[in-house]
Formats: C-alpha cells, structure tokens, sequence
C-alpha cells in the first residue's frame, strides 16, 4: 500500500506502488513499478494522471485520505498509456462524469479509442495556461516522448514539472525520494531510458533545448513512474542529455548463445582480447541475461559483438529476439562484429552482419565462424579479434 506523501503544502503523491509486476511488455522489472498520480489543492482541485485500471480503488482511497474525491474539479491526462489512464473511467465515475479531463489534442484522440464510455474530455495547446487559484499550470506537448499524445504539466510556482513517462524508473520500493533511495535510482533511470526513451533520443534533445531557451525553473520532478526528484532534478536531467547524445564508454558488450559450449568458449576469449586492450566488457548469455539488461548495457558501449551458432540455417532464437529488441531501440554510434560456431552450414555470421548493416553499426571484422569445437589456433584468433576490436574502441573514445 502505497499512502499519499505530501510534496508540497497543497500537492500530494497518491499513486500506487505495484511490488508483483515482472514484465512490463519486453522490459524486466525486478524493482516492480509504481503509478503516480499527483493531487493539487486549490480553488480548484486537480489530480494529473490517474494509474492502472487494477489499482483505482486504491488511488480513491488514497485521495479520500486528503479530500472527498468528489471535490476533484478536473483531471489532467498527461499520457494515455493505459498504466496511466486505465483508471480514468471509474475515477470519472466517482469524482462526476461530467468533469473536465484535460489532455493533448492526441491525447483526445486516444482515449475516445481506449474507452467507450462518454468523457467530458478538452484537449489543450502548447503552451496553453491555465489558473486553478494559486497555482498556474502550464502544458508543454512532448510528442513522442513516448507516444504521440505525451505532455509535461508544469506548475509555475512552485517550479514542479509533472513529466509523465519522461525521467522516470520501475521502481517499487520504500522511498519516494531522489534524496532517500541514493545512488541506486541512477541504475534504475538508465535501465528505463535504455529500453523505452533511447528511441527517441532525439525528441529528448529538442525537449532539453526548448526547456534551456525558455528558461524554465525546475526545482522538482514528479515522473509517472519511480522516485521524485527534489534534491537534485539537475542530475536528472543532465543524464538525459548524455544519453540522448548517445556519446559511447570505453566499453564493449558481448552477448552469446551456444549449444554445446563452442560459441561459449569464443565468446570468453573475444572478451579477454578485449579487455586485453585496456577497455571494459561485459560478457552476457542472452539465456541467463534479460534483453532489458543486455540493452542498458549496450546503451553507452562502443562495440556490440554477438556470438551465435548456426541452427537451421539461422541465428539461435533468444539471439534473434535480442537482436530485434535492440534494433527497435535504435542505438547509435557503435562498432560491431559477430561470431559462432557451426556444423554444416555456417549462415549465422553472415545473418548477424546483414543486422548490424541494417542498424547501421560499423563492421569491424568481417567475422570469425569455427566448425564444431574451436581449438587453440581458433580461441587465439578469438582472442586477437577481440584485442584489435578493443584497439579500434580505445581509438575513437
């Protein structure tokens, strides 16, 4: 049970923390996740974002902790995403069907798709404000950050910017704070920019651009997912800014699958060859590592060297659906070779490549395929490999 916390004199969290999720669609969240939704007392009560459709009591019930939830006058949608707005309608139905929700112009769109059921919706302007008493609330259209309807609520006076999925981690502990939880909420809000945000890095720098030429105050970030940011929103958001450049470490990431330990065995002297060089690697079994994990890691490396043998005629299945996780996440800047072991056929190399090509990463090595079990001429040839991929690493970081 997650209980309402007070932010500021008249603004609550009452969301809701979910400590059983695992999954939250490819993504592993072994934190679990919260919902967060903000109540604002004023002349009139506004509460931004509701949670997912499982929880709607509990958020009523953490409202009716602080207020009558029908004393609410509007509610704002700053994403549409259904962890997000899943609840909307039976908070509609409690709070009065016939109360403004407030949301972007694509916003509208989506929820009349999502529910069938009359809402009293009005899409709202960039840069459109508006005065609930004493507090003015201004909306900034972030398209794409991540869906097409995402917005940012900002609250002027107090300098608090509500910023939906943006800036956000799953994380379902104790703390609600970036000053409480410490240094771990950085692991927490890589992993998240790395599998959802990474694709639309660019969208992330024309928001940072927008936000340093207007000027915007922030003294306090209320993301939809995870801890607030009241210490320090600055180290938030200058973390945003190098991973949206996508500026790579001196690191490399070797991820294999193997069969009957051939490719295992390559895998492990590439990566001595590479650390041989003086750069970081990290060694990962896609069948022991999760596709979230493996792709954090290759948010900020250099080189991505993928090892798989060849099963009929293709690359290993957890291999392709690695491979396809990180190409819809769109990862730039990075080097890339493959290897793997084979029988009869051999076509994995070649596969790997045409995906690296497809990615657009910088081959490297044209690759390196040993039939059946690699012996010490095969594991030196690894292990060269990988020093002269740590060479070309080391060069250009």
């Amino acid at each position: 049970m997650f209980k309402p916390v007070k932010i500021t004199d008249n603004i609550y969290s009452v969301g809701c923390r979910d400590w059983d999720i695992r999954d939250f669609h490819g993504y592993s969240t072994y934190s679990g996740t919260s919902y967060n939704a903000f109540l604002i007392l004023d002349k009139q009560n506004v509460l931004i974002d509701t949670v997912k459709k499982e929880f709607a009591d509990e958020l009523l019930d953490n409202i009716s902790r602080i207020i009558d939830p029908s004393k609410i006058d509007m509610v704002i949608s700053n994403h549409t995403e259904m962890d997000h707005s899943g609840a909307l309608p039976a908070v509609m139905n409690t709070i009065g069907k016939d109360k403004t929700v407030l949301c972007s112009k694509m916003g509208l769109k989506n929820l009349k798709s999502h529910f069938s059921s009359a809402l009293n919706l009005k899409s709202v302007e960039h840069g459109e404000k508006i005065s609930i008493g004493k507090h003015t609330l201004v909306f900034l259209e972030t398209k794409m950050l991540h869906w097409p309807d995402s917005m940012f609520t900002y609250a002027k006076e107090d300098k608090i910017l509500f910023s939906s999925d943006a800036f956000g981690q799953h994380y379902a502990g104790d703390c609600t704070f970036d000053d409480e939880i410490g240094e771990s909420v950085m692991d927490h809000a890589a992993k998240y920019y790395a599998n959802i945000l990474l694709n639309y890095s660019s969208r992330v720098q024309d928001l940072l651009k927008n936000v340093s030429d207007s000027g915007l105050e922030i003294s306090m970030i209320c993301p939809d997912h995870g801890i607030i940011w009241r210490d320090n929103p600055g180290k938030i958001i200058q973390a945003y800014d190098r991973w949206s450049r996508q500026e790579p470490v001196k690191k490399a990431v070797v991820i294999f699958d193997t069969m009957w330990n051939s490719t295992a065995k390559m895998a492990r002297e590439i990566a001595k060859g590479v650390e041989s060089s003086g750069v970081n690697v990290r060694l990962m079994n896609t069948r022991k590592c999760h596709r979230s994990d493996i792709m954090t890691e290759v948010m900020d490396a250099k080189a991505l060297i993928v090892g798989s043998p060849t099963l009929n005629n293709g690359i290993f299945p957890v291999i392709a659906d690695v491979i396809t996780y990180i190409k819809g996440l769109k990862p730039k800047n990075k080097l890339a070779a493959a290897f793997g072991s084979y029988g009869w056929s051999g076509e994995a190399v070649k596969i790997l490549n045409k995906e690296f090509q497809d990615m657009g990463m910088e081959i490297v090595d044209d690759g390196l395929k040993v039939q059946y079990v690699p012996d010490k001429d095969d594991l030196n040839k690894c292990f060269e490999m990988g020093h002269k991929i740590g060479q070309k690493i080391a060069e250009t970081c």
